[in-house]
């Protein structure tokens, strides 16, 4: 089944130049530390700062009012490109991880040729952490945290994990520093204490970059009693879970800004908020360890179309935020900004090299995201893969879907944000020269890993070999 669901996530039917140009604005003298939190398939409106009604976001509520919200801030469908997107600052079909999530039966990863953000900030002075979820390779410990440039790792290689017993189908999946770690408690709150104790131990010699990775609210929809409670009146139980996992979630991001603030490091720290994609739309995407048979999917994406794992802005415009206490202009910021961004532009602010990356595809944003300058990007690259892309320039965004048969959809998106009204017919020159875009980044893209894996996975279990790992697979995993 597993092999069958992650064949349909490719086969579903519906669902950036690279800039050189320099930095924009004037980076701060004092190099900020970093607090980088991404939510797992959290809803666009299912944060209190866009509208939510039913549940209740105070704390992340509070960094959105104190800083920008980025209303046109834009990632990849699905988990895995999103998280390479980041670390790389290149869009993720330049080596080959563009299509789906690594499943937990594969051996690829994220190419090691790739010279990762933590790598550069640790070049530039920086101790580097990610607490939580990493889901860039798996079976083979040369793509782990570890070696990809973090000085401490604690949490999820994989993803999809049970919130109580950290593990997927009886397979452990639970780390600190390379090694297996069994202990009792709740994922979220196991993270947000983690990342309170990393606050108060490291002090103020060295800034510091913390990739603060929730798996929350990702499926399968698990929270605490005492959570679940908070949200009596939710009539839906599905819902209801999914609201305390997203309270719990805005607890332990409470506790975080509290940590830096009992640290006096707070007026020095970047925080970084949002989801990884947007919300679950279609039970197909939502993973392996739920049956969502008989489950109504509680996300919201407001008034954004379909959701994860689609070109839909629902799965790839999501909640967004940045907040740095006197650096950071307060309001909202309509400027175009992908996650391949943020590489140069923590770079910029850090004063860390980027001549060991191979050619980036993001723009520095510090200027938008301090002042609320004008971006200066001006397309944006959903996906490339084989069987479908899309990109946007300007208002304009074309869905070109390859597969017979083949369809084209075209989008203004100043006039019709929730994509209601495909003009591709009504304007034919348009999605010509759309498409050729699209050809020409096609022709740059490396084959994804998925495809070529799936098709030896498939073969492998045909000849009755085992798919999953074992507990045995992970034993005498030593740290570097």
């Amino acid at each position: 089944m597993r092999v069958l669901f992650f064949l349909a996530v490719l086969f579903l039917s519906f669902s950036a130049s690279r800039a050189t140009e320099p930095a924009q604005g004037s980076a701060p003298t004092q190099r900020p530390n970093i607090v980088y939190i991404v939510a797992d398939d959290l809803g666009w409106k299912d944060v209190g700062f866009h509208g939510a009604t039913d549940l209740k976001t105070p704390n992340i509520d509070a960094l959105a009012s104190g800083g920008a919200t980025l209303e046109n801030f834009y990632v990849q469908p699905m988990c895995t490109p999103t998280r390479a997107a980041l670390l790389t600052g290149r869009y993720p079909f330049r080596y080959g991880l563009q299509t789906a999530v690594i499943p937990s039966t594969s051996a690829y990863g994220l190419n090691t040729d790739e010279w990762l953000l933590p790598q550069a900030l640790k070049d530039a002075g920086y101790d580097t952490a990610i607490i939580g979820k990493w889901h860039l390779g798996h079976a083979d410990k040369k793509f782990w945290p570890r070696q990809r440039g973090f000085d401490y790792q604690y949490g999820a290689m994989i993803g999809e994990l049970d919130y109580f017993t950290h593990d997927e189908k009886g397979v452990l999946d639970w780390f600190r520093d390379n090694e297996p770690v069994r202990e009792e408690g709740y994922t979220t709150t196991l993270l947000g204490n983690d990342a309170v104790k990393y606050i108060e131990r490291h002090g103020k010699t060295h800034p510091f970059f913390l990739y603060l990775a929730f798996n929350a609210p990702h499926t399968p929809y698990q929270a605490p009693k005492e959570y679940i409670d908070r949200f009596a009146s939710i009539e839906d139980p599905t819902r209801r879970t999914y609201a305390a996992m997203i309270s719990c979630l805005d607890d332990q991001i409470g506790r975080v800004v509290q940590a830096l603030d009992k640290a006096g490091i707070r007026e020095n720290t970047l925080i970084v908020f949002h989801s990884d994609n947007g919300g679950t739309r279609n039970a197909m995407f939502a993973g392996v360890m739920a049956d969502m048979s008989n489950v109504k999917i509680p996300c919201d994406n407001g008034p954004y179309r379909e959701g994860k794992g689609t070109l839909f802005e629902g799965a790839t415009r999501v909640c967004a935020l940045a907040n740095w206490p006197g650096h950071i202009a307060p309001g909202t910021r309509e400027g175009l900004i992908h996650i391949v961004d943020i590489y140069p532009t923590i770079a910029g602010l850090t004063g860390a090299s980027t001549a060991k990356c191979k050619p980036l595809d993001g723009i520095n944003a510090w200027a938008v995201l301090s002042n609320n300058s004008p971006s200066s990007r001006a397309e944006i690259v959903y996906n490339i893969e084989p069987f479908r892309a899309a990109v946007r320039e300007g208002e304009w965004k074309l869905i070109w879907r390859t597969l017979l048969p083949s369809s084209v959809d075209l989008y203004n998106l100043a006039e019709d944000p929730s994509e209601t009204r495909n003009l591709a017919a009504q304007y034919p020159e348009r999605v010509a020269a759309m498409q050729k875009r699209i050809e020409e980044l096609a022709k740059q893209a490396e084959k994804p890993l998925f495809l070529v894996d799936q098709f030896k996975v498939v073969m492998h279990g045909m000849h009755g070999q085992p798919i999953l790992p074992t507990d045995e697979d992970y034993a005498g995993v030593e740290a570097p």
